[in-house]
């Protein structure tokens, strides 16, 4: 009986042990963008990229992507929220990236978001790292990547498995 109990105190040691040293699991659940004008941002993304929102509630808009979720908040809102400055600056300086399976896929998927009217500030090419990619932003000039990335492993659903 000793042993058993024994055995028990240590297992739920290790269990604790385990749970308190890791801080951070290695995942994304949201990446929030601070909109200036959240309703125009919004429409920018039903419209030109053509995604459905998840909710639309409360002054936040959901868009579920594959493993997390997009959100649109005001900028002033997320501002408070991080204890940044009330335009949000602290919060820039980040780009999101959509990878594709080819080059042409790439130039697929910018053909068509030109003729919606979407700004591209980087036309797909050749890049330094050895893949291929381009810029577009939209309506308040968050940059987003459109790229293929031959290093890159992702299953059928487009969710990263690895980068070789």
């Amino acid at each position: 009986m000793t042993a058993m109990l024994l055995i028990s105190k240590v297992s739920a040691q290790n269990i604790v042990t385990t749970q308190t040293n890791k801080i951070m699991d290695q995942r994304l659940t949201f990446i929030t963008i601070g909109a200036k004008d959240l309703n125009k941002l919004k429409q920018f993304y039903i419209e030109k990229f053509q995604w459905k929102p998840l909710k639309d509630d409360n002054g936040i808009v959901f868009f579920k992507l594959n493993g997390f979720i997009l959100g649109l908040y005001p900028a002033d809102e997320l501002a408070k929220d991080a204890n940044a400055s009330g335009d949000c600056s602290g919060l820039k300086g980040f780009s999101l990236s959509i990878n594709y399976n080819s080059e042409k896929e790439v130039d697929e998927v910018f053909k068509v978001l030109q003729g919606r009217g979407v700004q591209v500030v980087k036309p797909p090419q050749k890049a330094f790292w050895g893949g291929y990619s381009g810029y577009v932003v939209d309506t308040e000039g968050n940059h987003w990547e459109i790229a293929f990335n031959p290093f890159l492993v992702m299953d059928r659903n487009y969710n990263v498995v690895t980068h070789k």
